[in-house]
């Protein structure tokens, strides 16, 4: 059975995002939270059911009396397919509209390539995964992509992106249409990954940051529990944030940009400037034996005590989080998640964040701020481009974007 979107009704609608927002919700809870009368939502309950839209799953824990079944979305509404790109990698799954992940496969891949090696390569993987899984593609409800690079969200489309040669004003859209006749959805890596702690956190947290540090460094913004994006999609671009003007060249052509004395790549640098200067016996074993140094090798000399890569990481740290303190001064978040292939480089990173943000911000801004690791970790990317593919379809009723039914 194909599912309908066009003819849900408002309140039908609603029922659905209450459900998937709770992951798992009474009826009565349903009724509470989605502002309805008892017979308004079980209404509503009672004809998603039918459509094969929303399951009874089992009784929940009694609070006195009978026990509530628990409402979640239905696996028979088909499959999400979740497409994050990174720099260096690709991450494809199929996930369930509960959330979870049906079948995954990660890949190096260089996203410099251009989208005609890259997305041949994710039509691919998504064609194994649907075989694995048993699934045809028109059980695909709908599409969510994510990018390291700036995305104008209504249309989808990359707008100068730093990293992406070849990439602006190229439709991954309409690539991915003549196999999906699903909504495809595109947005910014880490605002993805914003919108699966989001997920994660029930939209409990209505203020914080998600701080993705890879090979470049983003920012997610969830303010008053939505996604912000900006006026052009750009909001969060935070690595080209200065915090040294007479520091070297960024690509973007300014000086001193966070993400250019910081991310992956001048991590990576300095330890390799340390090995050859004679300042790290390890890097300079490190380099001997594979002639290169990545920034997985400055976190493990680290942790092995050694005096220049632990300075590396502490200015890291520091950089980033002197850029972070300026963020924090201006919106005030709960929480700071710190995510990204870089994030876990060593215990003195976190550290050095803290430190830097805490001894930079106002008091009354860092009273109750909190600066951990993003609790979703790798699947955070998936995570949020299933969420955010589901999110929206519910949005535009399963309506392509565009306006093409």
């Amino acid at each position: 059975m194909t599912v309908r979107w066009d003819d849900l009704s408002p309140a039908e609608i609603t029922v659905l995002e209450t459900v998937f927002w709770s992951s798992g919700i009474s009826r009565s809870e349903l009724a509470e939270q989605s502002g309805f009368s008892r017979s308004k939502a079980n209404m509503a309950t009672a004809a998603l059911i039918e459509r094969g839209m929303l399951d009874e799953t089992g009784p929940q824990v009694s609070s006195g009396g009978r026990r509530p079944e628990t409402l979640l979305l239905s696996a028979s509404m088909g499959v999400l397919a979740a497409i994050d790109l990174g720099a260096s990698s690709v991450d494809v799954a199929l996930v369930a509209p509960d959330m979870s992940v049906l079948a995954h496969h990660t890949e190096a891949i260089e996203i410099a390539a251009g989208p005609g090696v890259v997305l041949s390569r994710v039509k691919d993987i998504l064609r194994d995964l649907r075989k694995r899984c048993n699934v045809r593609a028109e059980k695909v409800i709908s599409i969510g992509v994510g990018v390291p690079g700036p995305v104008e969200f209504d249309s989808g489309l990359l707008v100068a992106p730093p990293i992406m040669p070849g990439w602006e004003g190229f439709s991954i859209r309409e690539y991915l249409r003549d196999e999906y006749a699903s909504p495809v959805f595109i947005d910014n890596d880490v605002n993805v990954m914003a919108m699966g702690e989001l997920w994660r956190l029930h939209r409990k947290l209505p203020n914080f940051l998600v701080v993705k540090v890879g090979t470049g460094i983003g920012c997610g913004i969830v303010c008053n529990r939505m996604i912000y994006r900006g006026s052009n999609g750009s909001a969060g671009d935070v690595g080209h944030i200065c915090v040294d003007p007479a520091g070297e060249r960024c690509h973007c052509g300014n000086q001193g940009c966070v993400e250019i004395m910081a991310a992956g790549p001048a991590i990576a640098r300095q330890g390799t400037e340390a090995a050859k200067a004679g300042k790290s016996p390890q890097l300079a074993q490190v380099l001997a034996t594979n002639g290169v140094i990545t920034p997985e090798d400055v976190g493990q000399a680290s942790r092995g005590g050694d005096v220049a890569a632990n300075a590396i990481i502490k200015l890291s740290g520091k950089l980033i989080g002197q850029m972070l303190a300026t963020v924090v001064n201006f919106f005030n978040p709960s929480h700071i998640f710190i995510a990204g292939g870089i994030s876990h480089i060593g215990p003195m990173f976190l550290a050095a964040i803290r430190q830097s943000i805490y001894q930079r911000s106002l008091p009354l801004s860092t009273r109750h701020l909190e600066i951990l690791y993003a609790p979703l970790g790798d699947r955070a990317g998936v995570i949020g481009c299933a969420a955010m593919a589901l999110q929206e379809t519910m949005r535009v009723r399963g309506v392509l974007p565009g306006g093409q039914p």
